[in-house]
C-alpha cells in the first residue's frame, strides 16, 4: 500500500522518463536513492523500537515479577539490558531525525522534478492558455419576472 506522497513522487520520477536529457535520469537517480536510503532507515527504526520494547520487558517482567527486583538479579545482567534500552533508544532518535533529513531532500528533489517536467511539458505542448472560468449567474440574464432565466447559449431555465 502506498502512501500519497509515494504515490505523487512515482508519478513525478514516471513524467521524467520522458525526458531524453541527462539531466532527467540524473534526478531521478537521485530520488531512487534517497528513497533506498530512507527505506533503509525506517528498517532500523523499526530495530531499534523492537530493541527499546524488549529492553524495557527485559526490566519489567523482574520488576513485576520477582520480590527483591534490584538484589535478587545479577548486576551484570541489569546494566546489560539497561545499556540495551537506552542504547536502542538513542539510535531510534538519531535515525528518527535522519529520516527527517531524507524525507526534506526527498521534497527538494520533488519540487525539482516538478520544474523539470514543468519545461518539458512547456517544449512540448507550448505555453498553457489561461482561460478565465466564468461563474453561470455572470451569464444570466432575467425577463425580470424573478422566475426565468436565459442563459448565454440561449436556453431559459426557470428558479
Amino acid at each position: 500500500m502506498m502512501s500519497e506522497h509515494q504515490k505523487h513522487t512515482e508519478f513525478l520520477r514516471h513524467c521524467l522518463r520522458y525526458g531524453e536529457s541527462a539531466e532527467h535520469q540524473a534526478l531521478e537517480e537521485k530520488i531512487i536513492q534517497i528513497q533506498r536510503d530512507e527505506r533503509c532507515v525506517h528498517r532500523a527504526m523499526w530495530l531499534m523500537a523492537i530493541l527499546t520494547a524488549l529492553a524495557v520487558a527485559g526490566l519489567g517482567y523482574p520488576a513485576i515479577l520477582v520480590e527483591s527486583f534490584p538484589y535478587n538479579v545479577p548486576q551484570l545482567t541489569l546494566t546489560l539490558v539497561c545499556a540495551l534500552g537506552l542504547a536502542s533508544l538513542i539510535c531510534l532518535l538519531g535515525f528518527a531525525g535522519l529520516g527527517m533529513i531524507y524525507r526534506r531532500k526527498l521534497d527538494q528533489r520533488r519540487e525539482e522534478s516538478r520544474q523539470l517536467v514543468t519545461k518539458l511539458l512547456a517544449s512540448r505542448l507550448g505555453k498553457p492558455v489561461a482561460t478565465p472560468l466564468r461563474d453561470l449567474r455572470d451569464n444570466r440574464a432575467g425577463d425580470g419576472d424573478g422566475k426565468t432565466v436565459r442563459v448565454a447559449n440561449g436556453s431559459m431555465v426557470l428558479q
